[in-house]
């Protein structure tokens, strides 16, 4: 498989008042394409910090980051906002949908900033909504939509600019039992096409949808293992 993420001895500092908070200490670790991480770990063990630098929206204090052949370690923050528009789709536990838009307009929110005509954003939300099981709801507003449709919208929109990666922030922590099975079935369909998926989440029988979890403790790395699927 061919290598997606490669980071090496990332660290990440945080100063508050007097205080200095090492949120990651030394952490390496690489994904390769294709493949379906979870990453765990407890409140403080530095996995949120890590998820915001796999996303692009923070950076290290020391060490590298390599992104499907690219630095971005040490960019600017309009650098990586383009980094992030063009190789990352989020999907958050709050789904963060704009509620005056529709399903569609929603989905389409990341063409607008690529710079993609109106003709072709509509045409690739579409398809995008209907991977997701949801087009008979394109002109519903999130208000209309239950929690679990919601995060089919944003699992739509996650992968309307054919991202590199997947990064998924506790996608079921707001919905209940038999609708986090279901986005759970949609995103391994999702990673059965191809798609590299990394899933942040405290709940171990989600974790273990994945096929790698990554455990985090202390601001370290403290198992990385294989998950068995038989």
């Amino acid at each position: 498989m061919d290598e997606l993420i490669r980071i090496r001895d990332i660290g990440r500092k945080y100063v508050i008042g007097t205080e200095t908070i090492e949120a990651l200490k030394s952490v390496s670790l690489d994904i390769h394409k294709g493949e379906f991480v979870a990453l765990m770990g407890p409140s403080g063990s530095g996995k949120s910090t890590l998820m915001n630098i796999l996303g692009c929206l923070d950076t290290p204090s020391h060490g590298d980051y390599i992104l499907n052949g690219i630095n971005v370690s040490h960019m600017t923050d309009n650098q990586l906002a383009t980094v992030r528009n063009k190789e990352i789709g989020f999907v958050f536990q709050t789904f963060n949908l704009l509620p005056r838009y529709t399903a569609l307009e929603n989905v389409a929110l990341p063409l607008v900033y690529a710079g993609v005509s109106k003709k072709e954003r509509e045409e690739r939300a579409l398809d995008a909504l209907i991977n997701v099981g949801l087009e008979n709801r394109v002109d519903h507003r999130p208000n209309e939509l239950s929690g679990g449709q919601r995060q089919r919208v944003a699992v739509a929109r996650a992968l309307i600019n054919n991202p590199s990666i997947i990064l998924a922030d506790e996608p079921t922590g707001n919905l209940d039992t038999k609708t986090s099975v279901e986005i759970m079935a949609l995103m391994e369909n999702i990673h059965i096409k191809g798609n590299t998926i990394i899933l942040v989440t405290h709940e171990e029988d989600i974790a273990r949808h994945a096929h790698r979890i990554v455990r985090m403790r202390d601001g370290l790395i403290e198992n990385d293992d294989l998950i068995s699927k038989v």
